[in-house]
């Protein structure tokens, strides 16, 4: 125990210190080699992607979309109305020698739709040089007269169609037509909002639509081959009023008009039998319906007419 030696400070040795310093700076090496190929990496991935695109893009063009074997030669359009199929091909917008392929089918087809008189159309590409076009037309069931401003001053009278689902059409021209044959007579809507006549829109007007389901029934009846519709009030909140070409005037609740015109063709043939014509009738009443007739001598005579069937008009 005498010679036990006693211990150093370990502060003033020279034992080996671990550089650290030189394996951080392997380390920081490292991950700069590691960052700059997945950069490296990332970059050509990007490249090729791109080079990728551009080349598919280019191989569509030439091979599909500027390929003059697709090019548009015959535009194959048909209509079940009446506009003029040169018409319909200028409102498509589509020339012979545009590429069938990059034709732009639902601008065709929204551009066409913008007519109001058009209900739908259907569009097809017939490889390798034909669009085929469809068109289905809606019919008109009544007019509307309306008073516009004139940019010189004064009121003119604008006409409008409507359908018998309350769209408001706009009238064709006569060169917009198909046909030379005169402009049919359709009965006149009055006491409409004018707010709410807007081309191309529906009217949602409970009088106006059950005007329309009026008239619709009444082509449907035995009284569309014995008077002429002239006009439809629909002013009344609760009634709409008829009057015939004959000077008739005939009140109709707004619901069930296949009933009620069943009623007013009995009443009609009672007064055939003596000799008499209806002034004035009230089909709104379910009992004992007021009614004021007329000498049948002093009322213009009606054109027999069959009873109309739904179709197209021409407008």
């Amino acid at each position: 125990m005498w010679f036990k030696r006693k211990p150093r400070n370990r502060r003033l040795g020279r034992d080996y210190v671990l550089d650290v310093k030189l394996r951080s700076s392997q380390v920081r090496a490292a991950r700069t080699r590691m960052a700059a190929v997945a950069l490296g990496v990332v970059f050509a991935l990007v490249l090729g992607l791109f080079l990728l695109w551009r080349g598919g893009e280019w191989v569509l063009n030439r091979l599909i979309y500027e390929n003059k074997a697709f090019a548009v030669e015959q535009i194959d359009i048909q209509s079940d109305g009446i506009i003029a199929l040169n018409q319909l091909r200028g409102w498509a917008g589509v020339k012979p020698g545009q590429n069938l392929l990059a034709l732009d089918l639902a601008r065709v087809q929204r551009d066409l739709l913008l007519v109001s008189l058009i209900q739908s159309v259907s569009i097809e590409r017939v490889l390798p040089h034909t669009l085929r076009i469809r068109v289905t037309e809606r019919e008109p069931l009544a007019q509307i007269s309306l008073p516009q401003p004139r940019a010189q001053g004064g009121v003119e009278s604008s006409t409008y169609y409507i359908d018998a689902e309350g769209y408001v059409l706009v009238p064709l021209e006569a060169s917009q037509r198909n046909t030379p044959q005169p402009v049919e007579p359709l009965p006149l809507l009055r006491g409409l909002n004018p707010s709410e006549v807007l081309a191309g829109r529906r009217i949602e007007s409970p009088q106006v639509q059950a005007a329309l389901q009026l008239l619709v029934a009444f082509d449907r009846s035995a009284m569309a081959g014995l008077v002429d519709t002239k006009s439809v009030d629909v002013s009344s909140p609760e009634v709409l009023v008829l009057t015939t070409g004959e000077g008739s005037e005939v009140t109709f609740g707004r619901v069930n008009p296949e009933q009620q015109l069943r009623r007013w063709h009995q009443i009609y043939e009672e007064g055939q039998k003596i000799s008499k014509a209806i002034a004035s009738l009230d089909l709104a009443v379910s009992n004992n319906i007021p009614a004021r007739w007329l000498e049948a001598s002093a009322v213009p005579a009606a054109t027999p007419k069959p009873p109309k069937q739904l179709k197209k008009k021409h407008v």
